[in-house]
């Protein structure tokens, strides 16, 4: 089974190199595809996908920034796998999670997969109390629209089967594309699976890049597709 595994990226000058050799590392034995959607990055990262293209299958160089929803819609229209794996572009999520993403879709036939940092025995880096209680506010939503029992919503890591994706319209191009995206799979009785995994979280001076005003947009994700699109 072919897995088309999309990176969208904005000024990871620092790790974007390490994420590319990982996926190949960690997913030696995978049909893989790699496609990256550099999302108007303005430090080296272009540079250094560029001289880097052994890394990769395909490059989207998107002119202007306009969120990881919009790379991630841009990069959509590539992909030839059966199975899409959505992977941020620093190393918050580890690229050796993949088989374990993916094995609820081949055994168990799920649909969606939600790499969970709430759930198991796996690593997690202890940060911001905040983003956690955020998380829980937007994940506790979720829940109450949908009826069905998430413990993280907003997760960068997720396993989706390509015909799940195509049958929905996508239209967030910031973070809130978390938001939608969940909120129109459920709609569609998509069958969902989490999973526990590590997570190494950055520091905002690591280079972390979600903000309090992204906890708002969500919350207008999840009234404006939850209740006045009544989904």
């Amino acid at each position: 089974m072919k897995i088309s595994v999309i990176i969208p990226v904005f000024n990871e000058e620092k790790y974007i190199l390490d994420v590319l050799k990982s996926i190949r590392h960690y997913n030696k034995n995978l049909n893989i595809e790699v496609i990256v959607s550099d999302d108007g990055s303005t430090d080296n990262t272009t540079l250094i996908l560029s001289q880097n293209n052994q890394l990769f299958d395909k490059l989207i160089n998107n002119p202007i920034n306009r969120g990881k929803g919009a790379a991630i819609k841009s990069a959509l229209k590539y992909i030839t796998g059966e199975i899409v794996i959505i992977q941020d572009a620093d190393l918050e999520y580890s690229p050796n999670q993949y088989k374990k993403l993916i094995d609820p879709i081949i055994n168990d036939n799920a649909q969606a997969v939600y790499g969970s940092r709430f759930i198991g025995g796996e690593k997690k880096r202890v940060i911001y109390f905040s983003n956690r209680v955020a998380n829980f506010i937007l994940t506790f939503l979720v829940n109450i629209i949908t009826n069905i029992n998430f413990t993280d919503v907003e997760t960068g890591h997720k396993a989706i089967k390509k015909e799940a994706i195509d049958k929905i319209i996508l239209n967030e191009n910031s973070f809130t594309f978390e938001i939608e995206l969940t909120l129109k799979l459920a709609k569609n009785k998509v069958r969902f699976y989490e999973v526990g995994i590590n997570y190494n979280g950055r520091s905002y001076e690591e280079g972390k890049k979600i903000k309090l005003k992204d906890f708002f947009k969500a919350l207008w994700a999840i009234i404006k597709y939850g209740f006045i699109l009544n989904l």
